[in-house]
């Protein structure tokens, strides 16, 4: 596991020509939904960005969809959240990840999880992430689930809930679903 590292105390990123630039630190989720399949390009198309730093936290379901190997930045679950903390000085991950991250992506945000955050739950490295996230910065989710599972009206209750923390939803898209059903 690659130790994280926080940028200098008291330099803000991007304050002043003089110093080296800052690289824009992306935290991407991942949860169990079959869209998991696309993390390999998703990380691959961020890294185009120049001075983009990306980390990847997963849930143990989104493991089933993408081969860990095929991802070329640091990877974090939770075995590492509980690896990494053995007495009281050392480092919890889901906070260390926190003060990382300029921006959050959930993407894919399966309905588990959504149901998860939109109640506060947080037994995950994933969803302790989010439920410590700092809301002054921009946190964007991803929903992605078959259209039945989206066309619940529990479904909407929740993603409103998110939004009113102030994250802001990426909407789905129109497609043909990996199960054959056409929709969201």
């Amino acid at each position: 596991m690659e130790p994280i590292s926080l940028p200098e105390p008291g330099i803000p990123a991007g304050n002043s020509s003089s110093l080296p630039q800052e690289k824009f630190h992306v935290l991407l989720g991942v949860t169990g939904s079959v869209a998991a399949l696309k993390l390999p390009l998703l990380v691959t198309e961020l890294l185009k960005i120049p001075g983009l730093e990306v980390k990847v936290v997963t849930t143990e379901r989104a493991k089933h969809f993408y081969n860990a190997q095929e991802i070329p930045v640091p990877l974090y679950g939770d075995e590492e959240e509980w690896q990494l903390w053995k007495g009281r000085s050392d480092p919890v991950l889901h906070i260390e990840l926190r003060r990382w991250a300029d921006l959050m992506v959930v993407a894919p945000l399966d309905a588990n999880t959504l149901a998860k955050v939109a109640n506060g739950i947080c037994d995950n490295l994933l969803t302790c992430v989010i439920r410590a996230w700092d809301l002054s910065k921009p946190l964007l989710f991803c929903p992605a689930m078959n259209t039945a599972m989206w066309e619940h009206p529990i479904t909407a209750r929740q993603v409103e809930q998110l939004k009113g923390f102030g994250y802001t939803e990426i909407p789905c898209v129109v497609k043909k679903l990996v199960c054959g059903d056409e929709g969201q």
